[in-house]
């Protein structure tokens, strides 16, 4: 199967892969920028968007179906981004399969292992009950229960959609998520690497990539350039898009 996207613009293909829980929507005002000098692909990963749900979830299967899609539009000498989850995907299939990336950007993740830091916002997720359930507003209000960060339940929330009229459901699939989020943390394998172009960007308001993550970065891209977003978190992209945006041009071009 193949994963759902949303092409916009002409040139040289531009592919952008969104976080866990997010989906290619996310990247649509950014998306629409690149979109200018760039034909961009904004992707749905597996169990995420509009792109189909399976039992399997692990990099090595997000960085395949990435591979079949790549295959299917005919893509190659492809600038890749990826966003936390997206950006761990995007190292790997980069160190796979080299020869269709000819630029590699990844936001506010580094190779390295993360522990699982997803579980109370999926018990959210889990607890909301779309048979009482009957508006947004609704939702929200249950959500606040596990999430306190208003934001962070918007971008949450965005996964809701109307099923039909009265009838709210969820987009991502939970099960398959909340069975294996420890796969998300993974590290890239120990002998991955990418000698292609490389910008590691990340916001400085996050611990997601830090000053110990510069040793780990370059022994998997040795290119590898870090930039630091200012006044941004860990959705970087959403926080300071002019910055961020800017960067990404900037070593684009």
């Amino acid at each position: 199967m193949i994963l759902h996207s949303n092409i916009i613009g002409k040139g040289k293909p531009f592919v952008i892969l969104h976080g866990f829980l997010g989906m290619s929507d996310n990247w649509k005002t950014l998306g629409n920028q690149f979109a200018e000098h760039f034909e961009v692909h904004l992707v749905d990963q597996r169990n995420h968007g509009r792109s189909f749900h399976d039992d399997n979830f692990y990099y090595e299967a997000l960085a395949e179906d990435l591979k079949h899609y790549f295959e299917a539009h005919n893509l190659k000498d492809t600038i890749v981004l990826g966003h936390s989850m997206g950006g761990k995907t995007a190292m790997l299939f980069a160190t796979q399969f080299p020869d269709l990336v000819s630029k590699l950007i990844v936001a506010d993740i580094s190779p390295r292992f993360y522990p699982i830091h997803h579980d109370t916002i999926l018990k959210g997720l889990k607890s909301l009950d779309f048979d009482t359930l009957k508006s947004r507003g609704q939702a929200d209000k249950q959500l606040a229960n596990y999430v306190s960060d208003f934001g962070t339940r918007q971008f949450l929330l965005k996964n809701l959609y109307w099923i039909e009229k009265g009838k709210l459901g969820i987009r991502i699939n939970l099960k398959a998520l909340t069975e294996n989020v420890s796969e998300v943390g993974e590290a890239l394998p120990i002998h991955a690497k990418f000698d292609g172009d490389t910008l590691f960007l990340r916001g400085d308001k996050s611990e997601y990539i830090g000053n110990q993550d510069e040793k780990i970065i370059k022994s998997h891209f040795p290119k590898a350039k870090i930039t630091t977003i200012s006044n941004a978190g860990h959705w970087l992209h959403a926080e300071n898009p002019e910055d961020f945006y800017n960067a990404v041009t900037n070593f684009v071009n």
